[in-house]
């Protein structure tokens, strides 16, 4: 997400790059450079010429320091307006009433009925309480069917009444449903159009009004572009819903959805969805995602997935065994575990300050663990905790039970043990420390 504008930004900004101060003419050259960057991410023109006239005001207004070069100066500014574009601060998902009602529109194949889901186990997960789902999609053929897959996977019941055709009827039922039996939030998944059509909008008005929910929030394909804002427009328009959801900002997007609904429509967008994993769901964060566009990362996200997996408990016990050099395949096998729930490798590492760029071009599969786990898992319980004992023919079998190679096999050992020396060198009093900061642990 972003790549291809991170690139062109940090083009734009090597105009500056050597000056000695900024004048009118390096900035207009910087600042033509910067809304045409913006304009091939597919922001709204009108946005993006509101937005570069914004960072020149802005730059052409300041005397540069000494210490701060005029490119880092525009950094800079650029990176408070993208902050202010997006919507300058966290919006929070409105949970009051008893129950209370989220009502997601959208329209067909926006991935409205997942983010239904994600956002269930986001609310149940995260916010402790107790959701229900419910399916008012009469239309679309196995939607029901699919709202109770997710439901399942995620432990969060489904509302349905699959021979009513009356979407309203449905919801004023299962708000009554979720009152008795102790739901203290609906999340009501709507019918969508393949366009906005009169029958889909006089529909959804007519289920908002007889629920009168906290919360309405339109679900948007970020991959679709100019199309995405001018829906959010045209559904704005009618049923005034109080957020946005952004949705596939992992795919190949240019990303200018992000940048151009909240000035389009004046709504903020509250969540994104960055995958197909029931987690796969972001509080969307302006002041974050600016970071990652200009490249600085986004580090703060990253600390937050690795606390989610991390276990106070476990890491106490696992302190021990390091500082007795007791740490064993079997500890490895579960730190690797952590690392995989905190998401796509490659995302993760983007995250990092300096790293997004110098792996954006890398195939880093999210499989890359395979091959070390089934080394692992082809070692006796014996021999995962005693690798010394691993003679020739022990490794050829681990090798055989694997598929890899004995000197595949030799290598993770020999990673292994040089690993093990490292962390035996921080039992003292760094041990602690160092655990805490690596983003694999529970």
């Amino acid at each position: 997400m972003f790549e291809n504008l991170s690139d062109k930004l940090d083009r734009a900004f090597k105009v500056l790059k050597g000056q000695g101060k900024i004048t009118e003419i390096n900035v207009a050259e910087t600042v033509k450079e910067v809304r045409k960057a913006l304009l091939e991410a597919d922001v709204n023109y009108k946005v993006a010429k509101t937005f570069t006239d914004k960072v020149k005001e802005t730059a052409l207004g300041q005397n540069v320091l000494l210490a701060v070069s005029p490119s880092q100066l525009m950094v800079k500014i650029v990176h408070q307006e993208l902050v202010q574009l997006m919507g300058g601060s966290m919006t929070e998902l409105n949970l009051k009433g008893t129950p209370a009602v989220i009502l997601m529109s959208g329209l067909q194949g926006s991935g409205k009925t997942t983010l239904s889901g994600k956002l269930a186990s986001f609310i149940k997960n995260k916010k402790g309480r107790n959701p229900l789902l419910v399916a008012c999609d009469v239309y679309r053929p196995a939607a029901i069917d699919q709202l109770k897959v997710l439901g399942e996977q995620i432990g969060v019941p489904v509302y349905a009444d699959p021979e009513n055709k009356n979407p309203v009827d449905i919801a004023k039922k299962a708000i009554e449903f979720a009152k008795s039996q102790g739901h203290n939030v609906v999340i009501i998944d709507t019918a969508g159009r393949l366009a906005v059509d009169e029958a889909m909008m006089d529909e959804i008005e007519r289920v908002k009004k007889a629920v009168n929910p906290t919360e309405t929030l339109f679900v948007v394909d970020a991959m679709t572009g100019q199309d995405a804002v001018n829906t959010a427009k045209a559904f704005n328009d009618r049923i005034n819903f109080d957020g946005v959801v952004l949705t596939k900002l992992d795919g190949d997007t240019r990303g200018g959805a992000a940048l151009s609904i909240r000035s389009v429509v004046d709504k903020p967008i509250k969540f994104v969805g960055t995958g197909e994993k029931m987690d796969a769901i972001d509080i969307f964060y302006p002041e974050r995602m600016a970071d990652r566009i200009l490249g600085m990362g986004d580090i703060v996200s990253l600390v937050e997935k690795a606390q989610e997996q991390f276990d106070e408990k476990a890491a106490a016990e696992l302190q021990k065994k390091i500082s007795k050099n007791k740490f064993d395949f079997n500890d490895f096998l579960s730190q690797l575990e952590q690392i995989k729930k905190m998401g796509n490798v490659k995302d993760l590492l983007g995250m990092i300050p300096g790293v997004g760029k110098a792996v954006k071009d890398m195939d880093i599969d999210n499989n890359a663990f395979k091959g070390i786990e089934a080394i692992i898992k082809s070692m006796t319980p014996a021999e995962r905790v005693d690798p010394a004992i691993l003679n020739g023919n022990r490794k050829k079998r681990v090798a055989d039970g694997s598929g890899t190679t004995i000197q595949e096999v030799n290598k993770l050992i020999k990673q292994f043990e040089d690993m093990r020396k490292m962390m035996k060198a921080f039992s003292g009093g760094n041990a602690s420390k160092l655990m805490r900061n690596m983003p694999f642990r529970k």
